[in-house]
């Protein structure tokens, strides 16, 4: 990928930002937020946000797919798009909720994958004026910077773990034979926020159970490029094109990524081998 390239979503993404998502933050009505699913918001910054980074995103990359998580939504054919060619990847506000609610965190995302694999990534909060930035295979920036992840350094390590879309027995599980070998953290609710978290010395790991290709793949790309590691707890990559699939280990070193596969993987029979996304 050029610099150009890179230069060239940068100023798309501040475009949303500054065109669709700032001036609504704190300026909401209750007409202009619905409800999506079950704990889960749509607003309509997220609709505009969406309708512009697409829109720009396509100028730069015309034969790559575009697949936007207020698009899919409404059109889960698309889904099936995720592994084209080239496809551009929308998430307009990862932390909707947060967002809604008129508080911090919230970012827009962005991700070009090829053939199922991210390729490149992109995480801009507006509110720090931040942008997280990988790139497969050249590493990872923030605000331009190299950046090499790093652990905080306690004992025990930091957790946040997202018990959200798990299953009653898992969320059991996780509470009994995970939580007690950890320092467990609130999670932000916000993938953009927990991402760079793992980076920069916050936390140490961090679990996810749904892994939706809009929350997940710019943050994988960027933990990994910086020298974490995120994967599927057997080890496996994430991919794009296999979103549908539950879970996702997320830590600042591959030593502590090993140790929580480890635990997870004698975590005892809950009776449902493969929790719902």
């Amino acid at each position: 990928m050029n610099h150009a390239l890179h230069k060239a979503v940068e100023a798309v993404l501040r475009d949303a930002a500054a065109r669709a998502v700032m001036p609504h933050y704190q300026r909401l009505e209750s007409h202009q937020i619905d409800a999506k699913a079950a704990d889960d918001v749509v607003t309509v910054a997220d609709k505009e946000a969406e309708l512009i980074l697409a829109e720009g995103l396509a100028q730069l990359l015309p034969e790559a797919t575009i697949v936007g998580e207020e698009a899919a939504h409404a059109d889960p054919a698309l889904l099936d798009r995720l592994g084209d060619a080239l496809c551009w990847i929308i998430d307009p506000i990862d932390g909707t909720n947060n967002f809604a609610a008129g508080r911090p965190p919230f970012g827009l995302m962005v991700a070009l994958a090829e053939a199922g694999e991210t390729i490149a990534g992109w995480i801009y909060d507006p509110l720090r004026d931040r942008l997280v930035h990988a790139e497969r295979g050249q590493g990872a920036w923030i605000d331009g910077e190299r950046i090499t992840a790093r652990t905080t350094g306690e004992d025990p390590p930091v957790a946040a773990i997202s018990l959200v879309f798990m299953d009653q027995a898992k969320r059991a599980a996780m509470k009994d034979h995970i939580a007690p070998y950890y320092s467990l953290v609130d999670i932000p609710r916000c993938a953009a926020e927990q991402y760079p978290r793992l980076v920069l010395g916050v936390n140490d790991l961090s679990i996810f159970e749904r892994t939706l290709a809009w929350d997940h793949a710019p943050g994988v790309l960027f933990v990994n490029e910086a020298g974490g590691k995120v994967a599927r707890p057997d080890g496996r990559p994430y991919r794009v094109d296999e979103a549908h699939m539950p879970g996702l280990i997320g830590a600042a070193s591959e030593a502590l990524w090993d140790g929580l596969a480890e635990r997870l993987a004698q975590l005892p029979d809950q009776g449902n081998t493969s929790p719902r996304a």
